[in-house]
């Protein structure tokens, strides 16, 4: 009997919601997962949906898909490793496992230009620290075409990453891939905005991952007894390398109220987020100044 892509993703959601898996990568749920699923075996756009859903699948995509919803089940992978490929702050990103999924709220700052906090025209260079498959960085390039990118990680094999999307997204004029714990790969340099998701996931955090968070690069997640060891570093660090009038955004997840345990006197303001998500906050260069004994006793602790 013929399948329509209707019924397949009625299928497959049924085969999901019935694995017990884990939604965090992109989706929160079987059947939007099963659509992502069905679309990238079929070569279809998802703006293609509802139009597409009578379409009869043929007998190849049904085996793909099959089997990509299999490792799905079995293997606990996120299916963005499947298809390599997520959607962050509307552009398209080249993913496997040597990067995180691209799932911060940060990208609802980006569609906003990060309004009010700073002037488009005013936005020269940009700095993402811990970029991992470079989503953040590259969307801030698109964000504010006049500004020069830096995408810093530690980890040479998510820069790999980082380079594959610089190139797709025809930014190497503008952006560079750049070797860096923390700042120590940018000395002397400064920034208009300072921005990172960083490892931000405590030691007993850790031990209580899904599955599918496991998959992901630890390098990326585990940052130390309270998760704020890279988080300290970021605030230690960070004066030196802003202008004047810069900004400095930073999420810390789940840690948020380490951090803000951690750092009475500084006065960080956390942000919401229309599409969910929380934990990031921001910090203008000239209360980095102000604060800079405080910040320098966290980074004590």
């Amino acid at each position: 009997m013929a399948l329509t892509i209707e019924a397949l993703i009625i299928e497959l959601t049924e085969q999901l919601a019935a694995a017990d898996l884990f939604y965090g990568h992109g989706s929160d749920n079987p059947a939007d997962e099963a659509a992502e699923l069905v679309f990238f075996a079929a070569g279809l756009r998802h703006e293609q949906a509802p139009a597409c859903y009578g379409d009869v699948v043929d007998d190849a995509v049904i085996s793909k898909v099959r089997a990509l919803v299999q490792r799905r089940i079995n293997e606990r992978l996120p299916a963005a490793y499947l298809t390599q490929r997520m959607w962050f702050a509307g552009h398209e990103f080249y993913v496997d496992e040597r990067v995180l999924v691209p799932r911060s709220p940060i990208a609802e700052l980006i569609h906003a230009q990060f309004e009010p906090w700073l002037q488009l025209n005013r936005v020269r260079r940009v700095l993402d620290i811990g970029t991992g498959s470079g989503c953040i960085a590259i969307a801030c390039a698109l964000a504010f075409p006049e500004a020069q990118v830096d995408a810093a990680d530690i980890s040479p094999d998510a820069l790999q990453v980082t380079q594959i999307n610089i190139e797709r997204h025809q930014l190497t004029q503008r952006m560079r891939a750049v070797p860096s714990d923390v700042f120590s790969g940018v000395p002397d340099q400064r920034y208009d905005l300072i921005v990172s998701n960083p490892p931000y996931v405590s030691h007993a955090e850790m031990d209580d991952l899904p599955t599918e968070y496991l998959r992901e690069p630890e390098l990326g997640l585990r940052a130390g007894v309270d998760g704020l060891d890279i988080v300290r570093r970021i605030l230690a660090e960070a004066e030196a390398h802003l202008q004047p009038q810069g900004l400095l955004v930073v999420e810390v997840g789940d840690s948020e109220v380490a951090l803000a345990e951690a750092y009475p006197a500084v006065p960080f303001v956390w942000l919401d987020f229309e599409y969910g998500g929380g934990g990031v906050f921001v910090l203008t260069a000239a209360q980095l100044v102000e604060h800079r004994a405080a910040l320098a006793a966290g980074m004590a602790r």
